[in-house]
């Protein structure tokens, strides 16, 4: 019980700092990760345990990522304008959304299909598809995020839709009713970022 409601209050901050787009949100995130490792294989979800340490890994490269785009002086004002321009464009473009839609749709199914057969040959995983699933979307969707890429909320809701219901069938009441709650602040996070994409 403790660890659910820890990392239900770290996964709260979390996403209510990457709605601001704060790279205080991969810090939380790391430590909400190192005790999700702990809770996940405590109640047998071990996609979801494994995937926490790709967010581990992920979560070091987006703070770096975020990091490093934010630090960069230039020699001349109009530089600096016009780089800055060219930033928030590549940050948040959705004009190459269908090209990069169809790339994590197709490596999507190969990960669900390949963490599906991992739990049914190598685990005794009682949720394989819902479990399968949830981590294939989530691994497209830390890689869109460490990008930065706005149609990222739009697989962070579905991720959410199904683990919420995943969590309740599997007892961890906390953790379930923050992914609900996920759900309706991914819509104002998306909101968010598409306001500053239009600034």
């Amino acid at each position: 019980m403790f660890l659910d409601i820890t990392t239900t209050a770290l996964g709260l901050a979390y996403i209510l700092l990457e709605m601001k787009a704060s790279h205080w949100m991969w810090i939380v995130g790391i430590a909400m990760q190192t005790l999700g490792i702990v809770l996940y294989y405590d109640k047998g979800l071990y996609a979801d345990c494994g995937m926490e340490f790709y967010y581990l890994a992920m979560s070091v490269y987006g703070l770096w990522r975020w990091k490093a785009s934010a630090s960069h002086p230039q020699e001349q004002e109009g530089q600096r304008s016009a780089d800055h321009d060219r930033a928030i464009q590549s940050i948040f473009s959705s004009r190459r959304h269908l090209l990069m839609a169809l790339y994590g749709v197709g490596v999507g199914l190969l990960l669900w299909a390949l963490i599906y057969w991992l739990l049914v040959r190598f685990t005794n995983s009682t949720v394989p598809l819902a479990d399968s699933f949830t981590t294939a979307l989530s691994i497209v969707g830390m890689w869109a995020l460490a990008h930065k890429i706005l149609e990222q909320w739009f697989v962070w809701i579905i991720v959410d839709i199904v683990t919420s219901v995943l969590y309740f069938h599997k007892d961890i009441p906390f953790k379930a009713s923050l992914y609900a709650l996920y759900v309706v602040i991914a819509v104002f996070g998306y909101l968010s970022w598409r306001r500053k994409m239009q600034r």
